[in-house]
């Protein structure tokens, strides 16, 4: 049971294995991470999860012009050769 094998009583032991309990800065890391984790998982939702739901296709553009003054140039190049 518990606190056998000269560990102060600390930890569980089960079929002979004792799991102590995790150091502060273990579980705090571990909380942050988490964190991390789950305002990655949720920003890529909001940017992707029309994409993942069929709602939009992915080639599609997400509102903003692209264009960056091609079509004004093609439009010239078009208009010269007349």
């Amino acid at each position: 049971m518990a606190g056998h094998g000269g560990h102060g009583g600390h930890g569980i032991t089960h079929n002979g294995f004792t799991m102590h309990p995790p150091k502060t800065w273990h579980a705090r890391t571990g909380k942050f991470m988490c964190a991390v984790m789950w305002f990655w998982v949720l920003y890529r939702a909001k940017e992707d999860g029309p994409v993942l739901l069929g709602m939009r296709h992915p080639w599609e553009s997400h509102g903003h012009d692209h264009s960056h003054g091609h079509a004004h140039a093609h439009k010239e190049e078009h208009k010269d050769s007349h």
